[in-house]
């Protein structure tokens, strides 16, 4: 379970502005790894974990973007009911909040992906190594 650096890129809540910063990416030879989109009206926050982050935000500050780097934790976990539920009530019994979390999995896969930020890295690895998949 490893924690990755996330970069978080505010971008103009418009047409294109996605396939924008996925093509520089992709030109670079940068894979997305995991990608959640949250908007406003006029603005959306696109929070990316990427193979290579420090190249990423690189080629990202040279568009004169703002973004933000977090640590969080990444966790593959069995793709079954009540996974998540477990997880949150483990980190509640020790005190950690969960700032933001987005996850995936197809209903054929057995293991899924989470994406977690807490307010306390570290501890929320140590907390949750019971929970991931092998």
């Amino acid at each position: 379970m490893p924690i990755q650096k996330q970069l978080s890129v505010f971008l103009p809540n418009r047409p294109g502005m996605l396939a924008r910063i996925s093509s520089i990416l992709a030109e670079a030879d940068v894979n997305i790894l995991a990608l959640s989109v949250h908007d406003t009206v006029d603005n959306a926050v696109v929070r990316l974990v990427l193979d290579n982050p420090t190249k990423a935000l690189l080629l990202l500050e040279q568009e004169e973007l703002y973004i933000m780097e977090q640590n969080v934790v990444i966790l593959a976990v069995d793709n079954q009911p009540g996974t998540l539920a477990r997880i949150a009530q483990k980190l509640s019994h020790a005190d950690i909040n969960i700032q933001y979390a987005y996850c995936t999995a197809a209903r054929s896969q057995v293991a899924g992906c989470i994406v977690l930020k807490t307010d306390e890295t570290e501890a929320t690895m140590e907390c949750l190594r019971e929970f991931e998949s092998n």
